[in-house]
């Protein structure tokens, strides 16, 4: 199984997002899944120009000579695609979301009508799963809406399954609290286990992932604790 995953934190294997995301590749590679994992930071990817020359001119290629090039046959045939993104402003980064805009020359240039939405096929027909990763800064859970929603959107126009999201809000805390020895390493284990599920078995089970997001401290703390940090950074 080809599983191809992105992550647009700018900090990379250092960052909120990767604490989710390593081990739940870990959990897919374990389960005999081939992983390829690409940071949007290390790529070159210019800007969707929107003039569909990829539909008309050259059915399939886009004309911008980029890092695109490279991973059109890798999305094209990737089973699993791993979006992970930390949270800005209420959304996905703007390089992931470049990536995504950059994903039209996959896509054939008819309308259909798919369950009850005009939309178009992928040019490559594979059953393909889309899962999300997400870090958020903010205590609660609804941060995460609008990059769900997109993503579950993103799916249907791909011809692929959402199968859910791995979702860690509060994540300035997490590594904090596994540097000081606190328990909480049950949300990294939780995290390899939702990778091996999803290889094994086609989905992600919901007591899993309700592991991953719990809550790691009280909000009125949480609060207390972010507004001292940089009230410290500031002095």
């Amino acid at each position: 199984m080809k599983v191809l995953a992105f992550n647009s934190s700018p900090h990379k294997d250092k960052g909120n997002t990767a604490l989710i995301l390593n081990p739940f590749l870990d959990g897919m590679r374990e389960a005999g899944a081939e992983v390829e994992l690409f940071y949007t930071s290390d790529l070159k990817i210019n800007p969707c120009h929107g003039d569909f020359s990829c539909w008309t001119k050259t059915p399939g290629r886009c004309y911008q000579k980029d890092d695109m090039n490279m991973l059109y046959p890798k999305i094209a045939h990737a089973e699993i695609l791993v979006v992970a993104s930390p949270v800005y402003i209420l959304g996905l980064t703007g390089p992931m979301k470049m990536l995504m805009d950059r994903m039209v020359p996959l896509l054939q240039p008819f309308v259909e009508l798919r369950a009850g939405h005009t939309t178009h096929s992928m040019r490559e027909k594979i059953e393909r799963k889309v899962v999300l990763v997400s870090s958020g800064a903010q205590w609660e859970m609804d941060c995460f809406d609008a990059m769900f929603t997109h993503l579950r959107a993103f799916s249907g126009g791909a011809d692929a399954e959402f199968v859910g999201a791995l979702l860690r809000p509060h994540a300035e805390v997490l590594r904090p609290m596994l540097e000081t020895g606190e328990p909480v390493k049950d949300i990294l284990d939780a995290a390899r286990e939702a990778g091996r599920q999803l290889v094994n078995d086609g989905r992600l089970s919901p007591d899993t992932l309700r592991i991953v997001s719990r809550e790691l401290l009280p909000q009125d703390t949480y609060i207390q604790l972010v507004n001292q940090h940089f009230q410290e950074l500031m002095n």
